[in-house]
């Protein structure tokens, strides 16, 4: 039977009852759709975190006190306490070969409040002139923390913007005045929003002199991280092993069972990506049992469709059709409905990931790859799931079909 015919007897069976037809399809484009906008909202995400930890610097290692345990996060270890950091470790940091810059840093969280009155409870970070360097930060106006105003402990401030925005408005805060713990912070720099919270919140952030931090506002010498950029990617594992045993001697522990962790910029970025693409995966498993459940409907209508036709069949039977022609008549059926079901589906789920992202604020990503991945499970479904019909067509009686009432 040429495919001309098939498809010109597809095309007239299938639009012989629209609304049967379409109800079946709904399943498939429901289906369709959910897992191309979920996989596409995973992407979005998954693409979203990758440019905030990024944009946290290159090549960065970070080294935080106390020890990291699966599941517990960073705690103290038997071996020190959790403030095992201090300023001393900062210069034998600058010593290892690779280190481009060392950005050490103290935070704590303090209620602040502007010369106008307004306040907010934010997270201030005592820093030195490398910060902006190794945390890739840049200013909107003013200027950052120089080695000057770190030595004499100046009470000086530089904004987030969102921290900006929260006490001062629209108004631009270089040269106002900020309280900080009860003690009067002159402002002398805004940085440019960069988006997210990320890894520090450096948009909702306060920051001052290291020193400052240290010997004022908090009277403690710790350091809450030490931040390490390295001058050459390739040698970021060899510098992570040499940072490792300088702090391990300094710290007269065994450099196998350190009382600090340390982690890179690709150990962060792998854990959130790991996370990321098995939520996705779970979302795409759960959307895809709509898939299987209209499958199952084109299967139910198929098999009414051979009970409905059994006399046309037998009919086709008894002036020469073979098995091979009425299986390849049903079989196109069930696949021409789950190709409609899927190609109305695709379109579904793109637009669904297009309004995610422009009204829910959502970043979306619909690849390539989905969409042919979306195809071939289309053709799986019109083949697995019709293939049981076609076969029973094809395998009717002749003479009990034209009989059939």
């Amino acid at each position: 039977m040429p495919i001309s015919d098939i498809l010109h007897e597809t095309y007239r069976a299938l639009t012989s009852n629209k609304v049967r037809s379409s109800l079946t399809t709904l399943g498939i484009v429901i289906g369709i759709a959910s897992v191309i906008s979920m996989v596409s909202i995973g992407q979005g995400a998954q693409g979203v975190i990758q440019s905030s930890i990024e944009g946290l610097g290159s090549n960065l290692l970070t080294i935080f006190p106390g020890v990291v345990q699966p599941g517990r996060g960073i705690v103290s270890s038997g071996r020190g306490s959790a403030q095992s950091l201090k300023n001393e470790d900062v210069n034998i940091l600058r010593a290892v070969e690779g280190v481009a810059s060392v950005a050490p840093e103290l935070s704590r969280r303090f209620q602040i409040v502007s010369q106008v009155g307004n306040n907010t409870n934010s997270t201030v970070f005592g820093v030195g002139p490398e910060y902006t360097i190794v945390k890739n930060l840049k200013l909107s106006s003013g200027v950052f923390i120089n080695e000057n105003q770190s030595r004499s402990l100046a009470r000086v401030a530089v904004l987030g913007a969102t921290a900006a925005a929260d006490l001062f408005g629209e108004v631009d805060p270089v040269g106002k005045t900020v309280r900080i713990g009860g003690i009067n912070f002159k402002v002398i720099g805004l940085l440019e929003a960069k988006g997210g919270a990320g890894f520090g919140g450096q948009d909702d952030a306060v920051f001052v002199p290291l020193s400052t931090m240290q010997k004022i506002l908090v009277g403690d010498n710790y350091l809450s991280t030490v931040s390490v950029s390295v001058a050459d990617k390739d040698l970021m594992a060899q510098v992570k092993d040499e940072v490792t045993f300088v702090l391990a001697m300094k710290h007269r522990v065994d450099p196998a069972e350190p009382d600090f962790s340390i982690i890179s910029q690709a150990d962060i970025l792998g854990t959130l990506n790991q996370v990321t693409t098995t939520f996705t995966m779970f979302l795409a498993f759960v959307a895809g049992i709509s898939l299987l459940v209209g499958g199952i409907g084109i299967m139910n209508m198929m098999l009414t469709t051979v009970t409905e036709r059994t006399r046309e069949i037998g009919l086709r039977k008894a002036i020469g059709a073979k098995k091979l022609d009425i299986s390849r008549q049903f079989l196109a059926e069930a696949l021409m409905l789950t190709f409609m079901g899927g190609l109305i589906g695709i379109i579904l789920g793109w637009l669904i990931s297009v309004a995610v992202s422009t009204f829910a604020g959502i970043a979306t990503s619909v690849s390539l790859m989905a969409i042919i991945i979306a195809f071939g499970v289309c053709a799986a479904i019109g083949i697995i799931f019709g293939y049981y019909p076609a076969r029973r067509a094809a395998n009717l009686n002749p003479i009990e079909a034209l009989r059939y009432e």
